[in-house]
C-alpha cells in the first residue's frame, strides 16, 4: 500500500480534533520515559534496599529492560500495523501499569527484574502505536512539528523524572517510583479508549520473527553482559571475551538471517534510504552517550559532591527542562530547513558539554559557576539532536511504515541506552569514586558525540528532496 493510498484511510478513521489524539498518546510516552528516568535517581536507593545483591546485578533491573524493550519494539510496530494501533496501544498501555505495580511489590531483585521484562513488553506495544496514531491524526505538513513536540514528550519527562523520582523515593521509598505510574496511565487508557478511533487494518498479517528476535536478544544481551561483568571478578577474561564474540557473531546472523527471512524482525530494505541508514547509526551512538551522561550525573552529584538523592535529582533537572522547548522550535525550523544543521550543530554541543564536564568541575560543591553551564548546553544540544533524529528517521517513510520504520529507530536507541548503562556501571559502579574516576567517561562521551555529528552529515530531510 502507498503512502498516497493509504492516508485517506487513516484519516478518515481519525478524530475531528488532532490534538486531543497526541496528548492521549503523548500521555502513555511521557511515562515510558519518566519510567527510565526515574530509575537513574533509584539507583543507589535500590543499591540499599537489595544489599545482598551486587551492583552489576541491580545494572540488570535497567538493562534487562531495555533489552527486552528494544526487541520487542519492531515486531510491535508491525503488530500495531497490522491488528490495529488503538488495540495494541489500550493493551501495552495496561500491560505496562500491571507491571508497574507488581516492579512495586517486588520483594527480591529476581522478582523486580522479571516484572520489569514485563514493564517492557507493554511499553513496546504502546510506543510505536503512539507515534503511528499522531502521525496519522496529522497532514504532512505539520507532521515534522508534531513529531518533534512528541519527542519533547520524553525529553520533559527526562527533565521532571530525576527531581521528582528523587523526591518521591527519598519520602515514600524506591516502590513509588513504579506506582507513580498508575494515576497518568489510568487516564490514558480510559481516554484512549472513547477518544481514539481504530486505524485501517492491512490486509498482511506479518508474521512475528521469533529467530531474529532471539537473535537481537542474544547479540544485545551478551555483549552487554560482558561490559558489565568486566570488573566482577567471579568472571574470568576469557568467559568475557567468550560472551562479547558470541554477542557479535549472533548480530551477525541476525543480519544474515534477516536478508534470507520471508518475513524478518526488521526489514533491511528500510535501510535502502540513506538518510535513514545514517540516521539510525547516529541513534546508535547518541543513546549510548545521552544514557551514559544522564546516569554519571548522579554519580557525580551523590558520590564527589556528596549531595542526598532530593539534592542530586534538582542539580540536574535544569538541563533536561531546556529540552522541550529546544525541541518545539527545531521542529519549526525543521519543516523548512530539514534536520541536519540541527543534529550536527546539537552534536558539536553536546561534545562541547562533554569537554566541561571534563576539564571544570573538581571535588568543591560549585554548581552555578561549574556545573550549570555544562548542564545547560547538554540540555540545549538533546533538544537539538533527540527529537529531530526521531523526526527525520520517518520523514521520508510511507504512511503503512510509520510504526515499523520508528520502531526500529527507537529499538536503536534503546540499544544505544544498554550501551551505555553498561559502560557507566563497567567505569562507575565501584564503591568509592573520586573525581579523576570520570575522566574516561567523559572522554567517551564526547568522541560518541562527535561520531553522531558526523553521522549525521548526510542526512537529508529538507522538503522536496529526492529520496534515494
Amino acid at each position: 500500500m502507498t503512502a498516497a493510498a493509504s492516508t485517506p484511510a487513516l484519516r478518515a478513521s481519525a478524530p475531528t480534533s488532532a490534538w486531543p489524539v497526541f496528548w492521549v498518546a503523548s500521555i502513555a510516552t511521557f511515562l515510558v520515559s519518566l519510567d527510565t528516568t526515574m530509575l537513574f535517581a533509584a539507583f543507589d536507593p535500590l543499591r540499599h534496599a537489595f544489599a545482598d545483591a551486587s551492583t552489576a546485578d541491580l545494572s540488570w533491573v535497567l538493562n534487562a529492560y531495555t533489552v527486552v524493550y528494544a526487541t520487542m519494539l519492531i515486531p510491535a510496530g508491525g503488530l500495531a500495523d497490522t491488528h490495529g494501533r488503538k488495540r495494541v496501544f489500550l493493551i501495552g498501555v495496561a500491560l505496562f501499569l500491571a507491571a508497574s505495580a507488581a516492579c512495586g511489590l517486588a520483594g527480591s531483585v529476581g522478582w523486580l527484574i522479571a516484572a520489569r521484562v514485563a514493564q517492557a513488553v507493554g511499553a513496546a506495544l504502546l510506543t510505536p502505536a503512539s507515534l503511528s496514531i499522531v502521525l496519522a491524526a496529522f497532514p504532512q505538513d505539520k507532521r515534522a512539528v508534531v513529531v518533534s513536540l512528541w519527542g519533547a514528550v520524553g525529553g520533559l519527562a527526562a527533565a521532571v523524572g530525576p527531581s521528582a523520582g528523587s523526591l518521591v523515593i527519598d519520602h515514600f521509598g524506591w516502590p513509588w517510583a513504579f506506582y507513580i505510574n498508575l494515576p497518568l496511565g489510568g487516564l490514558a487508557l480510559w481516554r484512549g479508549a472513547s477518544l481514539l478511533n481504530e486505524s485501517e487494518r492491512s490486509s498482511e498479517r506479518r508474521r512475528v520473527d521469533g529467530v531474529g528476535m532471539a537473535l537481537l536478544m542474544l547479540a544485545v544481551g551478551a555483549v552487554t553482559l560482558a561490559i558489565v561483568e568486566s570488573e566482577v571478578p567471579t568472571w574470568s577474561r576469557m568467559e568475557l571475551a567468550i560472551m562479547g564474540t558470541t554477542g557479535l557473531i549472533a548480530a551477525g546472523a541476525f543480519v544474515a538471517w534477516a536478508r534470507r527471512a520471508k518475513a524478518p524482525l526488521v526489514d533491511l530494505a528500510l535501510f535502502h534510504n540513506r538518510t535513514y541508514r545514517y540516521v539510525n547509526l547516529a541513534t546508535l551512538a547518541f543513546g549510548t552517550a545521552f544514557s551514559m551522561m544522564f546516569l554519571s550525573l548522579f554519580f557525580y552529584m551523590m558520590n564527589v559532591w556528596h549531595f542526598s538523592l532530593p539534592q542530586a535529582g534538582l542539580a540536574v533537572t535544569p538541563g533536561p527542562l531546556l529540552v522541550m522547548p529546544t525541541a518545539i522550535v527545531t521542529g519549526r525550523l525543521a519543516t523548512r530547513l530539514g534536520h541536519r544543521r540541527f543534529l550536527v550543530g546539537g552534536s558539536l554541543l553536546y561534545a562541547c558539554s562533554s569537554l566541561w564536564f571534563l576539564l571544570v568541575p573538581g571535588t568543591e560543591p560549585q554548581y552555578l559557576s561549574l556545573w550549570l553551564p555544562g548542564l545547560m548546553m547538554s540540555g540545549i544540544a538533546v533538544g537539538l539532536v533527540l527529537p529531530s533524529l526521531s523526526a527525520a528517521a520517518v520523514s521520508r517513510l510511507p504512511v503503512a511504515h510509520y510504526a515499523v520504520g520508528s520502531a526500529v529507530n527507537q529499538a536503536t536507541r534503546q540499544i544505544g541506552s544498554v550501551l551505555g548503562v553498561a559502560l557507566t556501571v563497567a567505569l562507575l559502579g565501584h564503591a568509592a569514586l573520586q573525581r579523576t574516576d570520570f575522566n574516561a567517561l567523559y572522554a567517551l562521551h564526547g568522541a560518541l558525540a562527535l561520531l553522531t555529528g558526523l553521522l549525521c552529515l548526510p542526512v537529508n530531510t529538507k522538503p522536496g528532496a529526492a529520496q534515494p
